[in-house]
């Protein structure tokens, strides 16, 4: 006997709150503001160019501006299209970040290293709106090493695209292993 009532098609599952609330909370915020108070601390007690060492010989904290990407990468295309272009990239990989956390089969440990990444994509951003140019300062040198000057949202970033290449390779090397028979 029909019922009359016309059958839904199943709709993509709600959004994990768990999986995004958390990690904004806990790890995001916290590399935004870290990150935010040590370039005004950098700014404000250095000139440009500056260096103290940390280690002798080894990390120094250098006050540098980077007009461009990750070890100066578009530094010199037009300032008006590189602030363009890096701005809206950063918005576009915030609203995929956000909806990666979000999705319902995102486990914990892919959102904290979504979460990474988001931090510090949001504290290069406010670099970028707020003056054009991102603050970098850490620098590690050693000998006629010489590796480029970065900041903790540059870090941050790295951090987590390395734990998401580890849970990738963890997760891939479970699924390939021999099951014991």
């Amino acid at each position: 006997m029909a019922s009359g009532l016309a059958t839904v098609a199943p709709s993509s599952p709600p959004p994990s709150y768990s999986t995004l609330w958390a990690p904004l909370a806990l790890v995001t915020a916290p590399i935004v503001v870290l990150d935010q108070w040590s370039k005004v601390y950098v700014r404000s007690h250095f000139h440009l160019y500056q260096s103290r060492p940390l280690v002798g010989g080894w990390l120094d904290l250098t006050y540098t501006l980077n007009p461009g990407a990750a070890f100066s990468l578009f530094a010199t295309t037009p300032p008006a299209f590189r602030t363009t272009f890096f701005i809206a990239l950063s918005i576009i990989a915030t609203g995929v970040l956000i909806f990666m956390m979000a999705r319902r089969t995102t486990t914990m440990s892919y959102s904290i290293a979504y979460a990474m990444i988001l931090g510090g994509t949001i504290g290069n951003l406010i670099d970028r709106v707020a003056r054009g140019l991102v603050t970098d300062f850490i620098y590690f040198h050693h000998a006629s090493f010489s590796y480029p000057v970065f900041n903790l949202a540059d870090s941050a970033i790295t951090g987590g695209v390395a734990l998401i290449l580890l849970l990738s390779w963890l997760t891939t090397d479970s699924t390939n292993s021999p099951t014991p028979q």
